[in-house]
């Protein structure tokens, strides 16, 4: 394959990586999980995954715009507990519904303060979003100090065990994030993102409105964030100031394996869908295979450093074929 041929193939199927290190590491969770696809097993994965598939959606289209969101774990956080401590284990599910409205402007909010912060007044976004992080997440702590609280456990029950059609919620769900950004990525505002976060100045002087763009990405981001949050809590059914500390890493860590670039302007989101999916099933192999916890973070490391490290690789092999051959 030519230079040219495989730069073209890396840049219109960024994902590639994503799909080819999925499908090797569900192949080793089927050897160690033989049941693996059965209907209450793969509910119960899904289910876990979910979260932080909502979560790398919001950062991958943060980062395709140029940026980079820090903060949104402490997002969730804050979903966590305004959850936990307004709608209680004796909450009603009006009350529930209540409060998931309260959490989604919350993350609204967030979105919007970052995105303010960064696209009207210009400071850096890294930064910017780790301030606002530690932020977020004094208010999560404010608001409950120690764990504790939770959700009623009928609510969390609909999220742990519904399986419409005989397959897991979060099925359906990952599906409808898919179509949603298939229709985005082909209309003007998509085109617009590509636009901004492959060369932001180029794109302002063809009249891309740059700022709202970026604005917008960075609301997305906290909306995403908050759903992730609301997943969270009925996942665990109880509230933790904490609980997505973890999970801006994660929500980085899986845009960078489906193949989006950190600069901005490649990618998508069904690799990063993939990479999170594939973050949660290295988890399970680990544990599975009773691997020290601390490999966990050994292997994200050298598959963050693979996928970024993949296309040079590649094509300084290639080079040194090339010449030896001519040599």
């Amino acid at each position: 394959m030519k230079r040219s041929s495989w730069d073209t193939l890396t840049t219109r199927q960024p994902a590639l990586f994503a799909l080819v290190l999925l499908v090797l590491s569900l192949l080793i969770n089927l050897i160690l999980q033989p049941n693996m696809f059965a209907r209450e097993t793969l509910n119960s994965n899904l289910r876990v995954f979910l979260p932080i598939i909502f979560m790398a959606v919001g950062q991958a289209i943060v980062i395709l715009g140029g940026g980079i969101d820090i903060s949104v774990g402490s997002v969730a956080s804050i979903v966590n507990t305004v959850l936990a401590t307004q709608v209680g284990l004796q909450g009603s599910p009006e009350l529930m519904w209540k409060f998931v409205f309260v959490s989604l402007a919350v993350g609204f909010l967030a979105g919007a303060i970052n995105g303010f912060f960064i696209a009207y007044l210009r400071l850096q976004p890294i930064i910017t979003t780790y301030a606002t992080s530690f932020l977020f997440a004094g208010v999560a702590l404010f608001i409950l100090p120690n764990p504790g609280g939770g959700i009623p456990g009928s609510i969390a029950a609909l999220y742990r065990n519904s399986t419409p059609l005989n397959l897991p919620l979060a099925f359906f769900i990952i599906a409808i994030l898919l179509l949603i950004w298939s229709y985005i990525s082909s209309t003007r505002y998509g085109k617009f993102l590509y636009a901004v976060g492959g060369k932001a100045d180029a794109a302002y002087e063809t009249a891309v409105p740059v700022t709202m763009v970026q604005f917008s990405t960075y609301v997305i981001s906290g909306l995403m964030a908050a759903l992730s949050g609301i997943a969270i809590t009925m996942l665990s059914g109880s509230g933790n100031a904490d609980i997505g500390a973890a999970m801006t890493l994660n929500s980085i860590t899986a845009v960078v394996i489906g193949g989006n670039a950190l600069s901005g302007g490649i990618g998508g989101v069904a690799g990063p869908v993939m990479g999170a999916i594939t973050l949660g099933i290295l988890q399970n192999i680990i544990s599975f295979a009773n691997i020290d916890t601390w490999w966990e973070t050994f292997v994200k490391a050298i598959i963050i450093v693979a996928a970024l490290a993949a296309p040079g690789i590649v094509n300084l092999v290639r080079d040194l074929f090339r010449e030896r051959r001519l040599s």
